[in-house]
């Protein structure tokens, strides 16, 4: 659970930079060392989506927790 609180804290950290460009996250689990995230608003069928995804988003948690594998989009 340790790891899944400081997942939601680098989410809530990284919100308001998604939010600014007309998007949202939102959590929706910690399994099996991926986190599932749904990306909301305009970052929803945005082409930029992916990079934001992967070399945003991704990078931040596993910085943060490093035994993270992925972030996965579960709008796709």
């Amino acid at each position: 659970m340790e790891n899944e609180k400081l997942i939601l804290e680098v989410i809530e950290k990284i919100k308001p930079f998604v939010q600014g460009d007309g998007g949202d996250l939102e959590f929706v689990k910690y399994e099996d060392n991926k986190v599932y995230i749904k990306m909301l608003g305009a970052c929803r069928g945005c082409q930029m989506a992916h990079i934001t995804l992967k070399e945003g988003i991704e990078t931040a948690i596993k910085n943060e927790v490093p035994s993270v594998e992925e972030v996965i989009n579960v709008n796709n």
